[in-house]
C-alpha cells in the first residue's frame, strides 16, 4: 500500500504549536498514522464535502481532505470538539 504525503495548512501547525504539549503528544501520532492508513476505524466522512473527514483524538477533532489521486492528506483543521464545526 502506497503511503500519502502528509500536509497541514499554516493555520494549523499554528494551532498546533500553541496546544498543551500533552495534547500534541496524543494528536501527533494520530495524525502522522493518517499517511499510512487516511481512513482508520472511527473516520466520519463530513456531509457537504467531497472529499472531508474527521478523527476524533479525546475531546479534539482532526479534520482533514484526502487525495487519493495525488496520495496526499490535508490537514484542514484541528480543535476541540465545540469550536471546531
Amino acid at each position: 500500500m502506497m503511503s500519502y504525503t502528509l500536509v497541514y495548512k499554516p493555520s494549523v501547525a499554528r494551532t498546533l504549536a500553541k496546544l498543551d504539549k500533552r495534547v500534541q503528544a496524543r494528536l501527533k501520532p494520530k495524525i502522522k498514522a493518517l499517511a499510512i492508513n487516511p481512513r482508520p476505524h472511527g473516520v466520519v466522512k463530513l456531509q457537504g464535502f467531497k472529499n472531508r473527514y474527521r478523527i476524533r483524538v479525546g475531546d479534539y477533532r482532526v479534520i482533514y481532505e484526502i487525495h487519493d489521486d495525488i496520495l496526499r492528506v490535508l490537514v484542514v483543521e484541528v480543535g476541540p470538539r465545540g469550536g471546531i464545526y
